[in-house]
Formats: structure tokens, C-alpha cells, sequence
């Protein structure tokens, strides 16, 4: 562990970021306007995409995921996780943020901005309910926030989503509207959808990071590991992002250039919900003196949704060419700028609320920034 930084030597952590990090919102952007044109001037590619599934997800954009999660997960230090899961004020503050605050706001958001608009408002709901198990993992660690948390925090929220997703989708979709005098939505989600999604987009990248911690540290060391091997590794969590960003605004890139006025209905409530929920994942752990790291691990985690899981089960139960499905789909189109835009006002907090808090170790790319 490096000594702790001064604040001047703080407010310069975002100066130290590789190139390939220091203009991510440049190559986000690039990647979704690479995409919408393809999708636009290649109207055959959208189809072509959706062809060959897993989980319900396009297999391009699968392997661009599993790419993303890959090297995320390998930089993790399994054997300090034992440490987080006693952190009770991390553990139950997440799990009231993830599955208590967070979809109620989003139901609440939904009904406020798209009262007429059940597709929508459905698809909204939706997005709400399913928590971020995977592009979390790179805001996170670009903000320097604590990877064994991270790590822990994914895990639960892929159990509660297997256990709680249906449930959850049938009280917001049936039960609580039907109790506020709302109109109710028929709710059809797919048990194994949900957790087949998880075990692919979740499990397969941790087992693989585990075991190439576990089998490096043991062959090698972890000064070769942490210093040699993962600087090599961690560009391919960006690629993965890259990838994965391009194909999936290509896979909806007439429908959403088609529909500019709706996409903007979605946008506004989506806006407000990932601005308001990271706000309050950071205020509440400065409250509860979580510390800089677990603060911002907190706050992400929050405010990150599952959109590949909220997608793939939009599409399943109504539809490739449904509302539903484009709610779904603008979930990343706002999730991604606005989070990356998010991950600067966590360095901005740190240096302001937590000077002592130590300088970034790793970039994404896994390089050392002292």
C-alpha cells in the first residue's frame, strides 16, 4: 500500500490516467456514434447481430462483455474479499440502495415523466429492477474506488437478482400499481433468462479472474502479477467496452435514430435517476464514514444497471421491436456518458471530502499512477 496522498498530489490523479483512459468519454462517444451509423447506413446489420444468441443476448455482444469483465476481475484480490463482507454499514446500505431505494425511484420516475406511455414506462421499470453486475466493475475501478467491494457487491446483487427479479417485476408491473390505482402491466419474465444472464455475464469472467489471480500469484508472485502482467491485461477491458458499445447502439441504431423525440421521453427520467442515486450512494458514505474507496464503490454500484440483463428480458417478453425494448436499449445510451461524466466528480469528491484518501493505484490499464 502506497503512503497517503497530499490533496495537491490528489487533485492531479486524473493528469496521471493513460491516454487510453484519460479521453474514455472521447472513445465512448466515438464508439456510440460508430454504432448508430452502422446501424443507420447497414440496416441489415441490426438482424444480423441478434441472429445467434446466448442468454438472450447477441453472441457478439456477449464475447465483447465477457472481453469487458475479464481483466476487471483479474486485478481483484480474492483473499482480502473477507474483509468487505464484515463491513455490516457497506452491506446493508447497498442492499437498501440496490433493492429497496433505487427501483422505487424508478418506478416513481417512470409513472412521473411517461404517465401516458405504458411501453416505455414498462421498459423504464424494468431497467430499474435490474441492478449493474458488470460495467460497474470498470467505473469503479477508473475512480479508484475498492475492488474487493466491488467484487462482493457484484456477487450479491447477482444472487438477489436470480432470487428477486421476478418478484420484484410482478409487485412494481402488478401489485403496487394496482394498490395506487395505476394501470398494471402483464409481467412474463423468464426464470432461466434471468439467471442464465448471470451465470454467463458474471460467473464465467469471475471464475476466470479467480483462477488467473490464484494460478499467476502461485507461479509467479503478485509483484509480477500486479506489475508485469496486468498492465499487459487491463487494455482489454476498455476494448471489451468499446466493442460491446458499438455493436449495441448498431443493434438499435435506426430505432433510436427513428425515434429522436422518444429516446429524448426515455432519456430525462434515466438522466435524473443515475445523477440522483449516485448522489445519494455518496453522501451516505461520507455519513457513514465508509471511506473514500467503499464510498465510491457504494455509490456506482447504485446507480449502474444491468442493461444487458434489462434488454434481454425486455426482448423476450415483448419483443425485439417493442417499447420495452427501446426503453431498454436508451438505458446505456444515457448510463454510459453520464457514469463515465460521474466517475471525474468522484476523483473531483475525493480530493474535495477525503484529502488523505490515497493516489489511484491502477489505471484500467493496469499500470501503477503514483
Amino acid at each position: 500500500m502506497s503512503n497517503p496522498a497530499t490533496p495537491a498530489e490528489a487533485g492531479q490523479v486524473p493528469a496521471r490516467l493513460s491516454t487510453l483512459d484519460r479521453f474514455l468519454p472521447v472513445w465512448i462517444l466515438a464508439a456510440m456514434g460508430a454504432g448508430l451509423l452502422l446501424g443507420r447506413v447497414v440496416p441489415g446489420i441490426g438482424p444480423a447481430l441478434d441472429s445467434l444468441k446466448v442468454a438472450n443476448v447477441s453472441l457478439p455482444i456477449a464475447v465483447g462483455l465477457l472481453v469487458m469483465m475479464y481483466p476487471v476481475l483479474a486485478k481483484v484480490r480474492y483473499n482480502e474479499t473477507r474483509a468487505v463482507v464484515t463491513d455490516r454499514k457497506l452491506m446493508i446500505t447497498s442492499l437498501v440502495l440496490n433493492w429497496l431505494a433505487a427501483p422505487a425511484f424508478m418506478f416513481a420516475l417512470a409513472w412521473i415523466f411517461l404517465p401516458g406511455l405504458p411501453e416505455y414506462r414498462t421498459g423504464l421499470i424494468i431497467v430499474g429492477l435490474a441492478r449493474c453486475i458488470a460495467m460497474v466493475m470498470i467505473w469503479n475501478d477508473l475512480a479508484c474506488g475498492d475492488r474487493e467491494a466491488a467484487a462482493v457487491l457484484v456477487a450479491i446483487n447477482s444472487v438477489f437478482q436470480v432470487l428477486a427479479f421476478g418478484a420484484l417485476g410482478w409487485f412494481y408491473l402488478q401489485v403496487l400499481p394496482g394498490w395506487l390505482g395505476l394501470q398494471t402491466t402483464s409481467v412474463e419474465f423468464s426464470f432461466w433468462a434471468i439467471t442464465s444472464s448471470v451465470l454467463i455475464f458474471l460467473g464465467i469472467p469471475l471464475l476466470a479472474g479467480f483462477l488467473t489471480r490464484t494460478v499467476g500469484e502461485k507461479a509467479r508472485g503478485r509483484d509480477w502479477y500486479e506489475g508485469t502482467f496486468l498492465p499487459k491485461l487491463g487494455p482489454w477491458a476498455l476494448y471489451g467496452l468499446l466493442f460491446t458499445i458499438v455493436l449495441l447502439f448498431a443493434l438499435q441504431g435506426d430505432e433510436i435514430t427513428s425515434n429522436p423525440l422518444d429516446v429524448v421521453r426515455i432519456a430525462l427520467p434515466l438522466l435524473l435517476y443515475f445523477v440522483v442515486v449516485f448522489g445519494i450512494g455518496m453522501l451516505l458514505g461520507r455519513l457513514l464514514n465508509l471511506g473514500y474507496p467503499r464510498t465510491t464503490t457504494l455509490a456506482f454500484t447504485a446507480a449502474g444497471n444491468n442493461f444487458e440483463l434489462a434488454i434481454a428480458v425486455a426482448i423476450g417478453t415483448y419483443g425485439v421491436t417493442s417499447g420495452q425494448a427501446l426503453a431498454g436499449v436508451v438505458g446505456p445510451l444515457i448510463e454510459v456518458p453520464v457514469l463515465v461524466a460521474l466517475v471525474y466528480v468522484a476523483l473531483w469528491a475525493r480530493r474535495k471530502y477525503w484529502p488523505a484518501a490515497e493516489p489511484v493505484l491502477t489505471s484500467s490499464t493496469g499500470k501503477t499512477n503514483r
